[in-house]
């Protein structure tokens, strides 16, 4: 049985204004539409500026939309009011690409893991300090990580911070924004690993961004590719990575690295001819 759609994302258009009395505002997404569903990791590639993160951000609350909508279970939170949008953080939360800007560094792990528990939950400290070991524990963290300041972390570390922090409240969807691409290729895959674990054991739905079809392809369920504010190619990973239809999606398979130097520089010189192809259709 399929299930329906708990988030769904509906002709959605973003624009933000520029300076000056007479500046038209400048349009990033034209029309978006995409939905994710209980359990499942949606994926958005494109590279930067293609507006994959301003989709993230929509759903979150945090760009302006113009037009369109976004509705979670159903229910239209496009230009939810502030407080009504935080009643939604039990539900809807987010793992942004920097964990270390992401985590207040003059406060220890476990006063951060705690925060929403008490604020939300209303949890007294002992209930809060006990799931904060457990949150920890799922992660693949020590207890002891609690009492240490975040720049006592590595990157990958501070980034299973990251998702035990969105994991606290137990929600039903996670906005993954390139949670990986700061890491290096090692740690990379064990975060991922993390993810599809977390994702295994609680049925989180995941809205998972990055400009890496590698990372996407080995993610997500179905991938939508995002070429200048709009998506210009859907599928599974298999069919966007094996078979892909659109010439910017095989530009950005060319992209990808692969071990082999020979292989690796035709895929450049073919890289280069798409480019140049879509640049004279263009003219």
């Amino acid at each position: 049985m399929t299930h329906p759609p708990i988030l769904r994302i509906s002709g959605l258009r973003v624009a933000y204004p520029r300076r000056g009395p007479r500046s038209r505002p400048v349009e990033i997404l034209h029309g978006v539409d995409l939905d994710v569903r209980a359990g499942e990791t949606v994926g958005l590639v494109g590279e930067s500026g293609s507006g994959k993160t301003t989709i993230g951000r929509a759903v979150l609350g945090l760009a302006p939309v113009t037009g369109g909508r976004v509705l979670y279970q159903d229910r239209d939170i496009t230009h939810l009011p502030r407080r009504d949008r935080r009643a939604l953080a039990t539900d809807l939360q987010v793992v942004f690409q920097d964990p270390y800007g992401s985590l207040n560094p003059a406060h220890p792990i476990g006063r951060i893991l705690a925060e929403p528990l008490v604020a939300v939950r209303s949890l007294d400290t002992g209930a809060a300090d006990e799931r904060t070991r457990e949150l920890l524990d799922r992660v693949g963290l020590p207890a002891s990580a609690a009492r240490r300041l975040p720049r006592e972390f590595s990157g990958g570390q501070r980034q299973r911070i990251a998702i035990a922090r969105a994991l606290a409240l137990d929600p039903k969807v996670i906005v993954c924004d390139e949670p990986v691409s700061a890491l290096d290729l090692s740690t990379q895959a064990r975060i991922l690993d993390l993810f599809l674990h977390i994702q295994e054991t609680t049925g989180v739905a995941y809205l998972f961004i990055s400009h890496d079809l590698a990372v996407i392809r080995r993610l997500s369920h179905r991938v939508n590719v995002l070429y200048r504010g709009e998506i210009v190619e859907s599928g599974t990973g298999d069919q966007i990575t094996t078979d892909p239809r659109h010439p910017y999606t095989r530009r950005l398979l060319m992209a990808s690295p692969v071990p082999d130097p020979a292989r690796q520089a035709a895929r450049r010189t073919a890289r280069h001819a798409l480019a140049e192809a879509e640049r004279s259709s263009r003219s």
